[in-house]
């Protein structure tokens, strides 16, 4: 039977890989989860307690000084720069001869992309309008494209140079990066906090499921599915 083998195949993770175990959980079934349900909620027409409350405090505390670094994260890490660094860094794998890469990379954030807007049409959000915004948008708001977009960009860097010796300033810089970018979506005052934050855990499942199809791992659950016929 199906669940029969699922159960063998779950048990045979945990003898046996468990970081594997550990990556699919927490990069896959956690994230995916978590955004589906929040999806299902917009979808509904509800919304999610703290939402207004954030952005109204957020405006509270506005100077001309934070206006002009969160004015240049939305920009740095909106479409066009995005873009930039991405067919910057596929052309480069490219050349390199890194096809296995490039490919990793080019459907990692051209994925990311293509399920935001698929997913900006189905839910149709309406974006918030507390106040006038410094930089306003019509498209919808869930989830948000800025904190998605740089959040698969900067986690699919950080996979390919995982096992460069700068490593450890990617994994750094990135999650800041994406954390600043989001965070200036909400400050702007044209993204719910809960579109910016399912964002980014669209950003991490997809990535990461992606990242599995592309690495060794795909071949070593593949083994242990085969095994579970036994």
């Amino acid at each position: 039977m199906l669940s029969t083998r699922i159960l063998t195949f779950l048990r045979l993770l945990l003898r046996r890989q468990r970081r594997l175990l550990l990556l699919l959980l927490i990069g896959l079934v956690l994230p995916w989860s978590v955004f589906l349900k929040a999806a299902t909620e917009i979808r509904e027409g509800e919304g999610f307690p703290g939402d207004q409350y954030l952005l109204r405090l957020a405006h509270a505390h506005a100077t001309p000084a934070l206006d002009r670094v969160f004015l240049l994260l939305t920009r740095l890490g909106g479409p066009p720069v995005m873009l930039l660094v991405s067919a910057t860094m596929t052309g480069l794998l490219v050349q390199q001869r890194q096809r296995r890469h490039a490919w990793f990379f080019g459907v990692a954030v051209g994925g990311a992309a293509a399920l935001n807007v698929a997913a900006k049409v189905l839910l149709g959000r309406a974006r918030p309008a507390l106040w006038v915004s410094l930089a306003p948008e019509t498209t919808p708001s869930f989830p948000s494209g800025h904190a998605m977009g740089s959040a698969a960009v900067m986690l699919a860097i950080g996979l390919l140079l995982a096992h460069s010796r700068w490593r450890w300033l990617l994994w750094t810089l990135g999650p800041l990066f994406a954390l600043g970018v989001g965070c200036s979506r909400i400050y702007l005052g044209v993204h719910y906090p809960s579109d910016v934050v399912a964002g980014w855990i669209a950003a991490v499942g997809w990535v990461t499921g992606v990242y599995l199809l592309f690495s060794p791992a795909l071949h070593r659950l593949e083994q242990l599915w085969a095994a579970t016929r036994a």
